[in-house]
């Protein structure tokens, strides 16, 4: 799919050099790096999240290739867009990001609400994705309205840790007042008719217990996309990543040909 030219390239934030803000479509993301040589991670967080959440991942895959994570456009540090994106359109603001840097292809790595934006990129953009995975796919088919998910996701945080609910309401808090047409945007959104058409080779990958994404919901979402492979970790939950990031590296290495994380 042709994109339009990049409003800008990738600019360096003054006070850290590995940090990045790209701009393209009237929307910006910000982009911290890690690591370095090839392959490329490229990591979109989920609703409410940014980059951060993700920093125990980023120190377990720099050991074996280069780590990029965003702030999707309203998250994090980045900026508040003039309208709310589409799933479709952070999409192509992901893939011009990635074409502007030189990074692809890319081994694309979505958590919640950013697989679905992972797998729009795969599908919009197939060159740019080298492998796939999506960690708890939103939004299930049979909950896709607002109050059913929020219930899913209180029955998952009421047991999670400390560190786990302390990251998320940091990063609620700074999705600000916006968050009501974002999560419009997650739950207006049909991955399910995208999936058929991802050619990557993708590993979907479920917390045991993520109340989130149902077991029946994930083997769907593996029986849409061709070739793909299927992964639970034990005693997880949503934020599977966030709780304990080892057992999420120990699946993704696998299965992009690596090895497993160092002690």
């Amino acid at each position: 799919m042709p994109d339009l030219p990049p409003d800008s390239g990738p600019e360096p934030l003054a006070d850290d050099p590995r940090v990045v803000t790209f701009s393209h479509g009237g929307a910006t993301l910000v982009a911290e790096e890690a690591g370095a040589g090839r392959p490329v991670f490229l990591l979109v967080h989920g609703i409410g999240m940014g980059r951060k959440v993700f920093d125990g991942l980023v120190e377990l895959l720099a050991q074996h290739g280069r780590v990029v994570a965003i702030d999707q456009p309203g998250y994090g540090s980045a900026p508040e867009p003039a309208r709310t994106l589409t799933m479709e359109r952070t999409a192509d603001l992901v893939a011009a990001f990635v074409r502007a840097s030189g990074l692809g292809p890319v081994v694309l790595i979505g958590h919640s609400m950013g697989t679905q934006v992972a797998t729009e990129v795969a599908v919009r953009h197939p060159a740019l994705v080298e492998q796939l995975v999506l960690v708890a796919p939103t939004v299930d088919r049979r909950a896709r309205r607002l109050a059913p998910q929020l219930l899913r996701m209180a029955r998952d945080l009421a047991v999670e840790k400390p560190l786990v609910l302390y990251k998320g309401a940091r990063e609620y808090l700074r999705a600000g007042p916006n968050l009501r047409g974002k999560l419009h945007a997650m739950l207006s959104h049909r991955p399910e008719l995208a999936y058929p058409g991802i050619a990557a080779p993708t590993l979907v990958l479920r917390g045991a217990d993520d109340q989130v994404c149902p077991p029946e919901w994930c083997r769907s979402v593996v029986a849409s996309i061709p070739g793909a492979q299927y992964s639970e970790v034990p005693g997880h939950r949503h934020e599977t990543m966030i709780r304990d990031p080892r057992e999420a590296a120990e699946r993704i290495l696998p299965f992009v040909g690596l090895g497993s994380p160092t002690e």
